[in-house]
């Protein structure tokens, strides 16, 4: 009997891992690297290097939490689309491995767990928190609306970057939203080369990316992406080292 409820557990927690894309962390780090160098940004300005600790910690485990409910609204959105992909149509949403009802309770929890860690932190920065579920669960449909449905991931995945400020400085300055742009950038840069992938797919159902927009210049357009990184860091540390 244990090597049964063994099994049943087994198996819906290696649904649970691909749901989720923990089997993939690159994702989450994309997600915790911009929270990372916000908190490093506002450490310049307050030595305090267990506060720090502290809440790199905490950012972690929130980028963790949200990008896992994230990837299952995402799921549950797109599972007709993704059916027709030939890179996510085994997903578990998709190949029917795991309902709706179940994923979205899996959301739920995800989500309370985050709340839990937002609440530590000040209220400017929970009011943050909270503000970035809609551009977290508005994403998942750009791609049926826009071209430009990289902007809003750059939108949603580099948010952390003021979060992390704000959490220690208790306040938003020009410096920190010029760090929030090129990292915006760099999202635009890297999803469009993801994305291109997926083109071919895509255009036969319908489904609109960066990728498909330039994709007779999509090296160019993602270097200029990723060129701009450099002219708004550039501008932000002339400004840091001025003042």
């Amino acid at each position: 009997m244990f090597d049964i409820y063994k099994l049943y557990f087994m198996q819906h927690l290696k649904i649970f891992i691909e749901l989720t894309r923990l089997n993939k962390p690159i994702g989450f780090m994309l997600l915790f690297w911009p929270c990372s160098w916000g908190l490093a940004y506002a450490f310049y300005f307050n030595q305090n290097i267990n506060l720090f600790i502290y809440y790199l910690a905490l950012f972690f485990l929130g980028s963790l939490l949200m990008r896992s409910a994230g990837c299952i609204v995402n799921d549950i959105v797109d599972k007709d689309f993704d059916k027709k992909v030939k890179r996510t149509k085994k997903r578990p949403l998709a190949s029917g491995r795991i309902t709706v009802k179940r994923s979205l309770i899996y959301v739920v929890i995800l989500c309370l767990l985050a709340f839990i860690i937002l609440i530590q932190f000040n209220f400017l920065t929970i009011l943050l928190g909270m503000s970035s579920m809609i551009l977290a669960f508005t994403y998942p449909f750009m791609k049926r609306f826009t071209y430009w449905p990289q902007l809003f991931l750059g939108l949603t995945f580099n948010w952390g970057i003021i979060m992390a400020w704000t959490s220690i400085n208790n306040e938003i300055n020009f410096n920190i939203i010029l760090l929030y742009l090129a990292a915006i950038f760099w999202t635009l840069g890297y999803d469009t080369i993801y994305g291109a992938q997926d083109m071919s797919d895509d255009e036969i159902i319908g489904l609109k990316s960066t990728s498909i927009k330039f994709k007779k210049n999509i090296k160019k357009v993602c270097n200029n992406f990723l060129f701009n990184i450099f002219n708004y860091n550039n501008f932000s540390f002339k400004i840091l080292f001025w003042i």
